[in-house]
């Protein structure tokens, strides 16, 4: 499990209740910043160890499911040869309300890192752009219906 809450951890109930469950407390601020580089490399190579095991299920997770937790989850994707644009739908397949909010970030990270030639950097970004306006959500609503959800 990968934990991306800046705000709260998990660390020491899954170590007491679960501790099968490997647990990466990998928190960081969902304030619209670019996130680094060292953020996907670390989410990454923990899960590229945790599927060393061919029975292994991993959760990567935040506190609403919209950015955080979504974004790493794309990085991994990539990182597995997922081709952007499917790795972004299959997300949201799977979580209607993910935004993906740092994808940009994440697919730079992965083009820098495999040494990705221009054309391809530019196409790609350019097929995840166009994705994103033909399946934009309303990430304010997402967000306050889910506090609302949360206060009641």
């Amino acid at each position: 499990m990968v934990d991306n809450r800046f705000e709260w951890s998990d660390e020491d109930l899954v170590a007491e209740h679960c501790p099968e469950i490997q647990y990466l407390h990998l928190g960081v601020d969902d304030a619209g910043q670019q996130m680094p580089d060292e953020w996907f490399d670390l989410g990454t190579e923990w899960v590229r160890g945790a599927l060393r095991d061919p029975e292994a299920k991993v959760l990567v997770h935040c506190h609403m499911g919209i950015n955080r937790g979504p974004s790493l989850a794309y990085a991994c994707l990539l990182m597995l040869g997922h081709d952007p644009v499917e790795a972004i739908a299959r997300i949201r397949r799977a979580r209607p309300s993910a935004a993906v909010g740092y994808a940009e970030d994440a697919l730079d990270w992965h083009h820098r890192t495999h040494g990705v030639d221009s054309g391809r950097r530019l196409d790609d970004r350019r097929r995840l752009d166009r994705w994103r306006r033909h399946n934009w959500i309303d990430v304010v609503r997402i967000i306050r219906d889910i506090r609302a959800t949360e206060a009641s």
